[in-house]
C-alpha cells in the first residue's frame, strides 16, 4: 500500500502493466525494463553510505537485545537509534521488535515444506540461516502484528531454519506510533466528499486536510520530521547487527518492497536474500505515482467488472460495460444522497466512503463476493456493506477507535516525496489525465492526494533509482493485474536493480507470495532455503 493522501492502499501503491502512457513495455518474455515512467531517466540514483559504521553511530551498534516473552509464544525486544542519523546526539527513538524463534523441522504448524518438490527436502534441514525480517507494508503497517499473524503461515523448511523477526518501523505500531485525530474526527475525515462538486467542497476538503496535519504536529513533534523510508532502511541495518547477521535476510510486501529496496541502495554489501512481493518504483514523482495507481485501481475494477457480469448475484449488469456504467451512477448517487447503514451511531455513507469501499474489495479477489451483496444493498438504500468495507481499509475498530496505520501512511509518504500539488487550482489541471487512465477513480484520487500539501514538515526526499551495485540477487515480485503496487513497477524496479530478478503472477489481487501460487510460493521458498534465485523473467499462475 502506499498514497500520498486521504487513502492509504493498504500496503502499497500504484498500478498495471502496460496501461499508461510511459508505462512498461510490451516485451512478452517478462524482462525487465528500465523504468515504468519516463520520469526514472531523470531521477537521481541513491548512493551507498559507507560501509564502515561511523564512530557516532557505533554505541547503536554495539547494543545487547533483551528479549522477553510475550504475545503468545513470541519473543519481543526494544532498542534505541538515533532520531537523526546526521546528529546522532541529538536525542533517540526507541524501536521495538518481535521474533518466532526458528522451529527445528518436524516441530510446529503450518504449511507443509514445499510445493511440487520445488524446494529439495535437504533445503529444509541443516543449520540455522540466521534471521528472516518481514515487513507487511504501508508505509505504517506493524510489522509485529504481521509476524504473530503470518509466522505459523510460512513454508515449514523457511520456519526451520530462520527466525522470523518483525520490526515496527519509527512512527509505526509499538516504535513511538504517530497519533493524529481522535476516532470520532477521523469518522468525520473519512466522510469528507470527494471529487469536491464546489468551492464549498473543495473549502471542507482542505479544511479536513488541515485538521490532519495540525493533529499529528502536536501529538508528534520532533519526530514528525524523522520517520523517512531511508532512516526506517537505517534502522533495519542497526537491528540486522544486533541480530548477528552479517546480512540482511528480508521479505517485504507492498511499501516494505520501498523499504528493502532502499536498504539496499544503502547498504548493497550487506545484502543477503531479499525478497520484494508487490514492488514499488523509486524512480515516480509523486504526481505520477498517484495517477499510475488511480490506473491500477482501473485495471482490477475491469478484472472484477468481467468477473461480475458472468455471474447471477451481479447487480450492475450483465455486461462488462453495463457493470461499469451503473457504478458511476450508483456513486453519483451516492454523492447526492447519503445513504443509511445499521453500523453504530447510526453513521450514514457518503460518496467519498462509497469509492473507499470499492477500491478495499480491489485488493483481493476473495473479497469480490462481499463488494457484489454490498453493491446490492446500496442500490436498495442500504449503505452498510460499503461503508464496512471502506471502514476495513481505514482500519476502523469496532469501538470506534483507528490504529495509527493511516497516520503513518501519511507522515511517512508526505516525509519521501514532495507533495504532488500546489493547491487545489493544480490539482483541477491534473483531473483530466487522472480520469483518462481511471474513469471510476481517477477523479477521487486526484483529489486524495492534496494531503501533502499542508503537511507541517518539509519533505526529505525526492524520486531516485537504486542500483545497489554490487548486491546479491535480489527477486522482485509482480502481479499483472495488481491494483495497488503496479506490474509496471516491479519491471521498472527490477529493471534498476544491477541484480534485480523479475518474478511474474498472472493473476489478480494485491502481492503474491504466499496468496495464490505454488509457482511463486516454491520458487520463493527455495531462493530463502538455498540462495538460487528464480531464472530472469519467470513467470507463474494459478
Amino acid at each position: 500500500m502506499r498514497t500520498s493522501g486521504r487513502a492509504r492502499a493498504l500496503a502499497a501503491a500504484l498500478v498495471v502493466a502496460g496501461l499508461l502512457a510511459g508505462g512498461c513495455s510490451s516485451d512478452p518474455s517478462g524482462a525487465p525494463t528500465a523504468s515504468s515512467s519516463d520520469s526514472a531517466a531523470g531521477a537521481t540514483p541513491l548512493e551507498p553510505l559507507p560501509a564502515a559504521v561511523p564512530a557516532a553511530l557505533a554505541p547503536y551498534y554495539a547494543q545487547r537485545l533483551a528479549w522477553q516473552p510475550c504475545d503468545s509464544g513470541f519473543e519481543c525486544t526494544a532498542f534505541r537509534v538515533p532520531l537523526d542519523y546526521d546528529h546522532p546526539g541529538d536525542g533517540d527513538l526507541t524501536l521495538a521488535a518481535a521474533r518466532a524463534a526458528a522451529e527445528p523441522a518436524g516441530s510446529g504448524s503450518g504449511s507443509s515444506a514445499s510445493p511440487s518438490g520445488a524446494v529439495p527436502p535437504s533445503a529444509s534441514q541443516g543449520p540455522r540461516l540466521g534471521s528472516l525480517l518481514l515487513n507487511p507494508g504501508g508505509p505504517g503497517g506493524s510489522a509485529i502484528e504481521y509476524l504473530e499473524a503470518a509466522a505459523r503461515t510460512y513454508d515449514r523448511g523457511v520456519r526451520a531454519r530462520y527466525d522470523l523477526v518483525g520490526l515496527d518501523p519509527r512512527g509505526v505500531g509499538r516504535s513511538n506510533p504517530v497519533s493524529c485525530l481522535s476516532g470520532d474526527r477521523m469518522d468525520a475525515y473519512t466522510a469528507v466528499g470527494l471529487p469536491p462538486g464546489d468551492q464549498r467542497g473543495i473549502d471542507a476538503l482542505i479544511a479536513a486536510d488541515k485538521e490532519f496535519a495540525e493533529g499529528c504536529r502536536k501529538q508528534a513533534g520532533a519526530a514528525l520530521g524523522h520517520l523517512s523510508t531511508v532512516e526506517g532502511a537505517r534502522d533495519m541495518d542497526v537491528l540486522r547487527a544486533l541480530l548477528g547477521d552479517e546480512k540482511l535476510n528480508y521479505v517485504g510486501k507492498s511499501y516494505g518492497t520501498f523499504l528493502g529496496a532502499t536498504y539496499a541502495g544503502l547498504f548493497p554489501s550487506r545484502v543477503g536474500r531479499l525478497v520484494l512481493d508487490g514492488a514499488m518504483d523509486p524512480a515516480l514523482d509523486s504526481v505520477t505515482g498517484n495517477r499510475v495507481q488511480a490506473g491500477g485501481f482501473e485495471t482490477a475494477w475491469a478484472a472484477f467488472a468481467k468477473d461480475c457480469a458472468q455471474r447471477e448475484d451481479c447487480p450492475l449488469g450483465r455486461t462488462e460495460q453495463q457493470v461499469g456504467e451503473q457504478l458511476t451512477a450508483l456513486l453519483a448517487g451516492v454523492r447526492t444522497a447519503s445513504l443509511p447503514t445499521s453500523t453504530d451511531g447510526g453513521r450514514r455513507l457518503t460518496g467519498s466512503q462509497a469509492t473507499t469501499g470499492v477500491i478495499r474489495a480491489m485488493y483481493a479477489d476473495v473479497l469480490w463476493p462481499k463488494l457484489r451483496t454490498a453493491l446490492t444493498d446500496a442500490k436498495a438504500g442500504d449503505g452498510t456493506g460499503l461503508l464496512k468495507l471502506s471502514d476495513d481499509y481505514y482500519g476502523r475498530k469496532t469501538d470506534g477507535s483507528y490504529p495509527n496505520l493511516m497516520f503513518a501512511n501519511t507522515a511517512v509518504n508526505c516525509l519521501d516525496l514532495p507533495a504532488p500539488f500546489g493547491g487545489p487550482e493544480d490539482v483541477r489541471q491534473a483531473v483530466p489525465e487522472f480520469e483518462r487512465v481511471s474513469p471510476h477513480f481517477g477523479r477521487d484520487m486526484a483529489w486524495m492526494a492534496l494531503a501533502c500539501t499542508y503537511w507541517p514538515v518539509r519533505a526529505t526526499g525526492t524520486a531516485h533509482t537504486i542500483r545497489a551495485a554490487g548486491a546479491a540477487p535480489i527477486v522482485v515480485i509482480g502481479t499483472t493485474r495488481d491494483p495497488a503496487t503496479p506490474y509496471a513497477w516491479a519491471r521498472s524496479l527490477a529493471g534498476q536493480l544491477e541484480s534485480g530478478r523479475l518474478l511474474t503472477f498472472d493473476g489478480d489481487g494485491h502481492t503474491a507470495y504466499g496468496r495464490h501460487s505454488t509457482c511463486v510460493d516454491g520458487a520463493v521458498n527455495r531462493f530463502l532455503l538455498t540462495g538460487e534465485a528464480p531464472e530472469q523473467g519467470k513467470r507463474c499462475d494459478r
